[in-house]
């Protein structure tokens, strides 16, 4: 990537994080929503075995839809001006779910849920995430993975994020583990709680950040058989890959001018590592899989649909 390069050939600065001050700010104006999210989880913890299938199924549902809007959260978007989290996200799903224009969760629930059904006790669920950005997105992200494995739908969460600062909010390995460390130092009692429990999932090898170059390399993700074949192979072990955000879709579809109807399947042109699930907040002139008619019908009242952020889909490819 060009815009790393001088860097890259300047060893003292070769992790210089021009971004990290604007990501930080996004982080610490977010902290009410942070600690109603926090506290949200602490007290679904302490209930969650006595939650009915159903009940579990709608927490899960409402965790997943808090991580699509957290997408929303992105410094490129603002232009790197402010894009922190104000209001409280947890009252505003009723309002947010008709713009989310492809909803797959419950195939996502029927997978994970039936993973957890047929698993024996020596055996695991592999959940990947992807990242996007870092700040509040990655709270979102990581209150996700906390339910995950609280539920039991998961046994073990692998992060994918970058290895060098990249598209200006990208979650980095600094910006995942200083995040930990300020929750953890948060001074709201479930807040600090979260970040103690993610330290020690961390520690337990039951959430694992892993860094690979590929994922800022051109390529689209077809190609990573070819160009990465040891990634391609570590995907293949998960049971499900969440795929956060815009950069990613636009990889896994090649970034081409589809028609709106294509099919997510056909578009992602072979690249089958594992089910796999985009959940992102519009934000570039890429979508497929909509119902005939629908992109037009869209583009036509409202131009900016598929830029502007306002829309969101979870996308599912795999059995169904």
């Amino acid at each position: 990537d060009y815009r790393r390069e001088p860097s890259r050939l300047s060893p003292p600065i070769d992790y210089f994080d021009v971004f990290k001050e604007s990501k930080e700010q996004n982080f610490y104006e977010s902290q009410e929503s942070v600690i109603a999210l926090c506290t949200y989880l602490q007290q679904l913890i302490k209930t969650i075995e006595d939650l009915d299938e159903n009940q579990l199924k709608d927490e899960f549902f409402k965790l997943l839809q808090i991580s699509l809007w957290g997408n929303k959260c992105d410094l490129s978007l603002s232009g790197g001006e402010n894009s922190s989290q104000k209001t409280d996200v947890l009252n505003s799903l009723e309002d947010l779910k008709p713009f989310i224009l492809l909803n797959d969760m419950e195939h996502l629930w029927s997978l994970l849920s039936n993973c957890k059904k047929t698993r024996e006790k020596a055996s695991v669920t592999r959940v990947y995430i992807v990242l996007d950005n870092s700040g509040f997105e990655l709270v979102t992200d990581l209150i996700l993975a906390n339910f995950l494995l609280s539920s039991e739908l998961a046994t073990e969460v692998h992060f994918y994020g970058k290895t060098i600062p990249w598209f200006v909010s990208d979650t980095t390995i600094h910006d995942f583990n200083w995040l930990i460390e300020q929750v953890k130092h948060g001074n709201h009692k479930w807040m600090s709680k979260c970040g103690a429990d993610w330290e020690e999932y961390v520690k337990m090898g039951k959430w694992v950040y892993h860094n690979h170059i590929f994922w800022t390399l051109p390529h689209e993700f077809c190609a990573m058989p070819q160009v990465a074949p040891d990634l391609y192979a570590e995907l293949q072990k998960a049971h499900l890959i969440l795929f956060k955000g815009d950069l990613n879709y636009r990889k896994l579809t090649g970034d081409r001018k589809w028609e709106f109807s294509v099919p997510f399947h056909q578009a992602l042109n072979g690249f089958h590592p594992a089910p796999l699930c985009s959940i992102r907040t519009l934000k570039a002139e890429i979508q497929v899989g909509l119902k005939p008619g629908q992109g037009e019908q869209l583009m036509a009242s409202e131009p900016c649909w598929w830029t502007s952020g306002k829309y969101g889909i979870f996308q599912y490819d795999g059995p169904l």
